[in-house]
């Protein structure tokens, strides 16, 4: 039977439609990102996750001790987990003032005193996407700090490197990912390192102005510049500096595929070796000096005051660290329902195209890939209020304002759907990724025409964007997370932790092996389950295929979802893995 994804034929393949629209540069490039509500429980995935608390004690070790030349960092040991840790340490200067949207840059000496290393570096400022009643987060500017967890043996001999990119939508999020259990699940196999970057209007802005008097994706230089702050200085820590692996979920999945693109793939392995980008992000990628962006820097600068147009960008750099932050998070907050405003765009040195061009290309940085996306990547970015053929229509031409209704029809021919409303009634089901009933038709959440602007998001979004990562690279490897009701960003527990109730033991630990046997040794594949021993890899002579996780068995309970809908999971006692190779059409 086939899988859900409905590129199958259209995507990367010979027999590609031009006219059509699925996957196609000409559809993301306008394709505007939606997000529900609930966004208490996506702080609970990106930022307040992050800070998980555990009854642990931790003590100062004088022999944690790490000289980084221009300062002088303490480190503790977790005597619970066994990991040694450094918090908050300082990898570029704060980016204010003159340094606003500048590139980033060393910090200044202090090495008067060692510093304690036990408390993680300031939040940056956060910016939530368009929503009714929208909080407000203050955070800080001086935020580009990261993180240093290591197994007790790392200075023994130099382990491979894991560096954590959080998502957040470039607007939400912080560091402060505890990744011991990861690293403990793979005997201590390798050091972990977790990183901050600017955000929204502070990481992203961008115009002409910028361009000419700063630096354009800023969040993204950061990342770059932690990277080289990596490649100097992890091996004090007993890390490889030439086996690095970056990851990411969600944004922090779309940076990876960026930084993959990055300088035309010019950078190769000098930043990094592997790639994991999990639901890697791709939304509407304009370029720097288009006028969406353009409008929301002069917005930003009309809202704190700045009004002389030639001096726009020099007067937002004395502004008020508040004022910017409050007008960041209103800009954000105020456009088209559940966008953001600041993210990533094209430029002349850094991002010089869209993913969905350069990617075919095949010149990329770093050697291999692992990429996954979720069985329901959809609900959580589309209002659930899609009930008729004229909603859909009216959703789609709000999505892609710039589509004629002859493009809206071609959308829908793709997506066939029985032109029905969505019955609360009807009779809904869980897909497992690969048997019917799929998802194309009905789900646990959706039927008729809900589920195809759920199917249309979610692979414009997410799906599509992972196909062509994976095509890029000659040593390619995918998985698809289909554990029920597997939403976005339902899989970060299973191979962080704390694992959920529908993630059993034995599913967190193989999913947990899986990155660890990519991150040390470049390939997922794990003894310990049939299906994954022979993990093929993306194309191996037989087509795109990919790794299926999913479970079976275990006992009913009802939860609610990320986006607000009662679903039916499973729990132990009773569950058992269910890895399966599929074909990814």
């Amino acid at each position: 039977m086939p899988r859900r994804i409905n590129c199958r034929g259209i995507v990367l393949s010979a027999a590609c439609v031009p006219h059509l629209f699925h996957c196609t540069s000409g559809f993301l490039s306008i394709f505007k990102m939606k997000f529900l509500a609930p966004y208490a429980l996506w702080l609970n995935g990106v930022a307040a996750a992050a800070i998980v608390s555990r009854a642990e004690e931790a003590t100062l070790a004088d022999n944690l001790t790490i000289d980084v030349d221009y300062a002088i960092y303490q480190g503790q040991k977790n005597q619970t987990t066994g990991i040694n840790s450094w918090k908050g340490i300082r990898y570029a200067a704060a980016p204010i003032g003159d340094l606003r949207w500048k590139a980033p840059q060393t910090p200044a000496k202090d090495r008067k005193t060692t510093i304690k290393a036990t408390e993680y570096g300031a939040t940056c400022p956060q910016a939530f996407p368009s929503i009714p009643n929208p909080p407000f987060i203050p955070g800080n500017e001086d935020c580009l700090f990261l993180n240093v967890q290591t197994p007790s043996n790392a200075k023994a001999k130099k382990l491979p490197v894991l560096v954590w990119i959080h998502g957040g939508g470039y607007g939400l999020g912080d560091g402060r990912k505890d990744l011991s259990e990861i690293i403990n699940a793979n005997d201590g196999g390798f050091v972990g390192v977790s990183i901050q970057y600017r955000l929204g209007a502070f990481g992203f802005l961008s115009s002409a102005d910028v361009k000419k008097d700063g630096i354009l994706n800023a969040g993204l230089r950061d990342v770059a510049f932690a990277l080289e702050w990596i490649q100097e200085h992890i091996e004090k820590f007993g890390g490889d500096r030439k086996q690095v692996t970056i990851a990411g979920e969600s944004a922090g999945g779309g940076a990876v595929m960026l930084l993959g693109i990055a300088e035309k793939g010019d950078l190769k392995t000098s930043l990094y070796k592997n790639g994991i980008a999990a639901s890697p992000w791709l939304p509407a990628q304009y370029d720097y000096n288009h006028a969406t962006p353009t409008a929301h820097y002069q917005d930003l600068a009309q809202r704190v005051g700045c009004n002389s147009t030639k001096t726009l960008l020099k007067c937002l750099r004395v502004a008020d660290s508040q004022a910017l932050q409050e007008a960041n998070n209103a800009i954000s907050t105020t456009g088209t329902y559940a966008t953001w405003a600041f993210l990533p765009v094209t430029e002349p040195d850094f991002i010089t195209s869209r993913p969905s061009k350069s990617l075919t290309k095949g010149k990329v940085n770093g050697q291999n890939i692992l990429v996954g996306n979720n069985a329901n990547e959809g609900p959580l970015f589309v209002p659930p209020i899609i009930s008729t053929l004229d909603d859909l229509k009216n959703w789609l031409h709000l999505d892609f304002p710039t589509l004629s209704d002859a493009d809206i029809q071609t959308i829908l021919t793709a997506y066939p759907s029985p032109d029905h409303a969505d019955d609360p009634n009807a009779l809904k089901f869980a897909t497992n990724g690969i048997d019917s009933p799929t998802a194309v038709n009905v789900s646990q959440v959706a039927t008729g025409h809900q589920q195809r602007a759920n199917n249309i998001h979610a692979e414009a979004r997410f799906v599509c964007p992972s196909y062509w990562l994976n095509s890029a690279y000659a040593n390619s490897y995918h998985y698809q997370y289909s554990v029920p009701f597997a939403s976005h960003q339902d899989d970060i527990d299973a191979y962080f932790g704390p694992s959920q109730p529908n993630q059993s033991p034995s599913f967190s630990l193989a999913f947990r092996r899986i990155w660890g046997n990519f991150i040390t040794r470049s390939n997922p594949s794990i003894a310990d389950e049939e299906a994954a021993k022979d993990w093929p890899k993306w194309k191996d002579g037989e087509g795109a295929r990919l790794l299926n996780l999913n479970t079976t068995g275990g006992v009913p309970y009802q939860a609610v979802t990320q986006f607000g809908a009662s679903v039916t999971q499973f729990r132990e006692p009773g569950l058992q893995n269910d890895f399966d190779v599929a074909s990814a059409w």
